[in-house]
């Protein structure tokens, strides 16, 4: 078995478990430092086009790769180095901690009464307008920002890790990122953020695919969770979030999608596990727990996966 399989076993670990102790740091993040150089590249090729757009994709997201192959490869020679630089591209590219806490502190706000707090905090979460929500719908937009982010801020991240390594990590939450800031279907970025939004489903495929799995495997109602991904994730307009959303809503037992409001635009959402109940604020806490038990399975999984194939990779040298 190969030392770098190894290491990256041992760093991702250590790089979770990172995450859990400490979330994401308050400044400095090197996630906020990408957003920042890619707002800068926007700032200069900025056309309402699509080429420009593909441009903008490949500079930002192919810089991000490129950083990572030059770090690892610096690395490449001590072992301490190579674990340690793995664990520091793990921390720094999930957001599983974060996404628990602010699911939390909404539902603390909301079993409190105190809905003005809960929707004051809610664009720290999602993009919905928060001042059209009641209470249930506050619960219900974060119990959908908690699966559809346990996808793209953990679960991906691992599979692309598992993959290519330092490079994969950073990658995938550089072409993610991205995808938040031009990816969406405004004026301003319809044709200037195709590539980086297409490019994401492409990305999110394989992350979404195993959420699914994982939220059937640890929901505690593996039928119902398989039920309401096979029927309904199809009707979502994403073909990633509809995964992770339509397995969390069987896996927890109850009803998501239907109407929401992003930016004053109102849309209507297919239901998602239609048979399921209402959400509810104590529906929070649960979805957290679920998010958690997926992204160690993950980490599993993935580190698993990367083992496995340095085994294979053995055996046929052998022969």
């Amino acid at each position: 078995m190969r030392a770098a399989d190894r290491d990256y076993a041992y760093g991702a670990a250590a790089g979770l478990l990172g995450d859990l102790l400490l979330g994401d740091p308050r400044r400095g993040h090197p996630v906020a430092a990408f957003g920042r150089a890619a707002g800068a590249v926007e700032r200069v090729l900025w056309r309402d086009h699509r080429g420009w757009g593909a441009l903008h994709t490949a500079v930002c997201a192919g810089g991000a790769v490129a950083v990572g192959a030059l770090a690892s490869y610096a690395g490449r020679r001590s072992r301490a180095a190579s674990i340690g630089l793995t664990a520091a591209a793990t921390w720094a590219v999930v957001g599983g901690t974060s996404l628990g806490r602010e699911a939390r502190a909404i539902g603390g706000a909301l079993a409190a009464g105190d809905v003005a707090v809960a929707r004051e905090r809610l664009p720290h979460l999602c993009g919905r307008d928060p001042e059209a929500l009641d209470a249930d719908g506050i619960a219900r937009a974060v119990v959908e920002s908690v699966a559809e982010n346990t996808s793209d801020a953990v679960v991906g991240a691992l599979v692309w890790g598992a993959v290519g390594g330092v490079p994969g990590l950073v990658g995938f939450r550089a072409v993610n990122t991205l995808d938040a800031m031009v990816g969406h279907r405004s004026a301003t970025y319809l044709r200037y953020g195709w590539a980086s939004a297409r490019l994401d489903d492409v990305a999110g495929w394989p992350g979404a695919r195993l959420t699914g799995l994982l939220a059937v495997a640890a929901g505690g109602a593996p039928r119902q969770a398989l039920r309401a991904w096979r029927r309904d994730a199809r009707l979502h307009p994403s073909p990633n979030a509809g995964v992770a959303e339509a397995s969390f809503a069987g896996a927890l037992g109850v009803r998501l999608g239907g109407t929401l409001s992003y930016g004053g635009r109102v849309e209507e959402r297919p239901v998602l596990n239609g048979e399921g109940r209402d959400v509810t604020v104590h529906d929070i806490e649960r979805a957290v727990r679920l998010s958690r038990r997926v992204g160690w399975l993950a980490l599993g999984v993935s580190a698993g996966a990367r083992l496995a194939r340095a085994r294979r990779k053995k055996k046929g040298w052998a022969l």
